[in-house]
């Protein structure tokens, strides 16, 4: 069945607004790496059978005191929200998780989830925004680019 993706700024204003505004019933499935109080936001974007992944907490990083508890609060919402009987789902994905604790276990499930994406950027499942693709010698213009928030999309290095 094929999908629709509308990707949103989240720098914008009311983000929330904006995505009831494109799917008032509710979207199939939120990706947030914006993470902290706007969690919550995506969660409730959800539909019946909806899934959200979360796969950062980058609106934390500046915050202070400890850099482990947005993601043990995070980690303690994703679970309560999976036990609630809703049909949505919740996961937090963090692909440098457990690097420390099991390096075959990380490098297996690593290898897995990185054939899957691969597999669907060849099926023409997933066509990532590329907004500029720069010479690997331009890294740093390719970071300030990046950085600016002036374009939608990616900055691909070639080598």
């Amino acid at each position: 069945m094929p999908c629709r993706v509308a990707p949103v700024d989240y720098r914008a204003s009311d983000v929330a607004a904006r995505v009831r505004a494109l799917a008032p019933g509710g979207v199939d499935a939120v990706f947030d790496h914006v993470g902290g109080a706007g969690i919550v936001d995506s969660w409730r974007l959800l539909a019946p059978g909806g899934t959200l992944v979360s796969y950062g907490s980058a609106s934390t990083r500046d915050d202070e005191g400890s850099k482990q508890w947005p993601v043990f609060k995070l980690l303690g919402r994703v679970w309560m929200w999976n036990a609630l009987p809703n049909g949505r789902r919740a996961y937090f994905f963090n692909a440098w998780a457990g690097r420390a604790l099991s390096k075959d276990r990380f490098r297996a499930r690593l290898r897995a989830d990185l054939t899957e994406v691969f597999a669907a950027l060849q099926r023409g499942d997933v066509t990532p925004r590329i907004a500029a693709e720069l010479p690997l010698a331009r890294v740093a213009d390719a970071m300030r680019l990046a950085e600016s928030g002036t374009m939608a999309g990616k900055v691909v290095l070639t080598p």
